[in-house]
């Protein structure tokens, strides 16, 4: 679906910018300005700034003088107002609308957002021209929104109902210790344990049992079953040095403090 963002009259060059990266975030690059404060204002440094790297976006932005020349091919007109307006079109939330659009087969739709002045917001003529007014929520008491953070929500909330991207991992997939390792380290605790006293063979009641359980709730990985051996090796000889992935012993530590 054609999606396209459209902000009139626009007075601060960094809210330009900042509605180039909103957008990118969120997959669209269609912007349209309708007699902005700064006819160079796709060149300034503040927008290039705020951008933070959406220039794919600022370098495809076209300057209009008038919202007809912005509207054209646009099949479906959202205004952005946070005050319901007499006679205007019906207000309704972005989720709410959206997923609605969607679900009705907008499929050919070619949709804009309108976002009005910093300073005055949208005319009322330019509201009525719309087929609905989106109102963020928000706190009742303090409703007012940054112009760039109003384009960042209703970029989001429009993605959100084409379907929205996939969670992308920021680590690998961590990979659990088989149990033959994680035996091999449980063993290695065990003999650790009795040699410095802490656990008793002879009356050693549930402490391995417990410890087993708990180490498979963790499933520590094959890493992490290494440290923890090494701990093991620590606490019979705390004397010996450290060595690759164990921490350092008492005796080394005693030295730094």
């Amino acid at each position: 679906m054609r999606t396209r963002f459209i902000l009139i009259q626009t007075s601060h060059a960094g809210n330009v910018g900042a509605a180039a990266r909103a957008m990118r975030t969120m997959g669209f690059d269609d912007l349209v300005l309708v007699a902005p404060r700064w006819a160079n204002v796709l060149k300034r440094e503040e927008t290039i700034q705020r951008a933070s790297g959406a220039l794919d976006v600022l370098a495809k932005a076209r300057i209009v003088e008038t919202l007809d020349e912005a509207l054209d091919r646009v099949t479906h007109l959202c205004a952005t107002a946070m005050v319901p307006r007499d006679f205007g079109p019906p207000t309704r939330t972005p989720r709410e609308h959206l997923s609605q659009l969607v679900q009705q087969g907008g499929g050919e739709q070619h949709v804009a957002f309108l976002f009005g002045s910093e300073r005055f917001g949208m005319r009322n003529e330019d509201v009525y021209r719309c087929h609905v007014a989106l109102s963020i929520p928000t706190d009742p008491s303090f409703g007012s929104l940054n112009l760039g953070a109003a384009i960042q929500v209703i970029a989001y909330e429009w993605r959100l109902a084409l379907g929205g991207y996939e969670v992308r991992d920021a680590t690998a997939p961590v990979q659990a210790a088989d149990a033959k390792a994680q035996a091999g380290m449980l063993a290695h605790w065990e003999r650790a344990l009795v040699e410095i006293g802490f656990l008793d063979p002879k009356a050693p009641k549930k402490l391995m049992p417990r410890l087993t359980q708990l180490f498979n709730r963790a499933q520590p990985t094959p890493e992490e079953i290494h440290i923890l051996r090494g701990i093991a090796k620590a606490m019979v000889d705390p004397h010996r040095p450290a060595t690759d992935g164990e921490p350092p012993s008492p005796a080394s530590d005693r030295g730094q403090r």
